[in-house]
């Protein structure tokens, strides 16, 4: 990074603290102060030990429109998307059955718990609700409402599955940064369009052959101030949910221009193995960043445990690029791994149906 775009960066953020504190006084004072609400998210874990995560803020009114949202609206509410009022050291209640367990925000609002179920969950639904409450004096009603919803891996899964979002499931020109920006920072849910027949592969690959209940887990480098776009995209277009891995961005250049890629994927998928370490993988990513090459070393670092890489080549035109990709399709060979290099989720989808991971019989793709 330049030292104009750093010193840039450092007024841009100085400018927000000053504008969050001025905020903060003018409403204390006029009594005016915005409702505090949780945001759940998408957890995970076994029968046994579930992770429920969310996080705690000031409720900034984003109203999300399915149809025909303006351009002023998409860039009002991403302005209150990462203008967000954190709320740290918020005590939250979490219910499951007859036990209950407390956890507390960080200084992001963010909070996340793990803890041992009470209830006999060997058998049962794929995504739990769990119940979550504010332990304030001032929470509202609504604040008793909230629920996660936790995905349970139980042991007829088969495989699970990693996947990017950017570029693997949705058209966001991740390898422009202004027109990503444009499209990613700029848009809403029902403006992004999925490559044609990711939805039904990826219910195909949670599906397996035969109702398998895979668990899919996505991976990404944009901000948590996106979840709700995410989830709204996902549940417009039928792409199953999953747990969501996205990163803590700050609206200020200094992060907004440092994308680390690699150590935020690394650092995100390496857990997930961990928790399930008889489960072995299938991850799904794209060829304009380096997803094939943070895959490979992942393969190589768990033997065994990766049963196929999948890249969707988004860059065909770059020669230097399509060089490395034949490379490492050359090598991986000696991982015993299943690597695939394809434009066209057809393609993906007889790949997998040929490893025996899914019934392409039952997918019907509409175009």
């Amino acid at each position: 990074m330049g030292n104009w775009l750093q010193t840039l960066s450092q007024i841009t953020s100085y400018i927000d603290r000053y504008v969050d504190k001025a905020r903060g006084q003018i409403a204390s004072i006029l009594g005016i102060e915005d409702p505090i609400r949780i945001l759940p998210y998408w957890g995970y874990g076994t029968p046994q030990k579930l992770l429920v995560k969310g996080r705690v803020l000031k409720d900034e009114g984003i109203k999300l429109k399915e149809k025909d949202p303006s351009l002023i609206e998409n860039i009002w509410n991403m302005y209150k998307r990462f203008a967000t009022d954190e709320v740290p050291n918020a005590r939250v209640e979490v219910n499951l059955g007859e036990s209950s367990y407390e956890v507390k925000t960080n200084k992001e609002g963010f909070f996340e718990l793990e803890f041992q179920a009470d209830l006999d969950l060997e058998h049962g639904q794929f995504w739990l609700p769990v119940k979550l409450s504010l332990l304030r004096s001032d929470a509202s009603e609504n604040d008793n409402l909230n629920k996660a919803e936790v995905m349970i891996v139980r042991e007829k899964a088969r495989f699970g599955v990693i996947s990017d979002i950017d570029d693997t499931i949705v058209h966001t020109a991740a390898t422009d940064l202004l027109k990503m920006i444009r499209i990613v920072y700029l848009g809403n849910a029902e403006s992004r369009r999925p490559f044609d027949g990711v939805a039904e592969f990826y219910q195909a690959l949670q599906n397996g052959k035969e109702q398998e209940n895979n668990p899919i887990f996505y991976v990404s480098s944009s901000a948590w101030n996106m979840y709700d776009v995410f989830a709204q995209f996902m549940t417009l277009n039928k792409i199953p949910k999953g747990p969501l891995f996205l990163k803590d961005i700050e609206l200020d250049l200094a992060t907004l221009f440092s994308f680390d890629h690699e150590a935020h994927k690394v650092n995100q998928i390496q857990p997930i193995f961990e928790r399930f370490p008889k489960l072995p993988f299938i991850l799904l990513g794209d060829s304009g960043q380096k997803d094939a090459e943070i895959y490979i070393n992942l393969a190589r670092q768990y033997p065994g445990r990766i049963l196929g890489i999948l890249i969707r080549d988004v860059v065909p035109n770059n020669s230097q690029r399509q060089q490395e990709l034949k490379k490492m399709a050359e090598e991986i060979v000696s991982i015993n791994t299943q690597f695939l290099v394809f434009q066209e989720t057809q393609e993906a989808i007889a790949f997998a149906a040929q490893q025996g991971w899914i019934l392409e019989e039952n997918i019907l793709i509409e175009i």
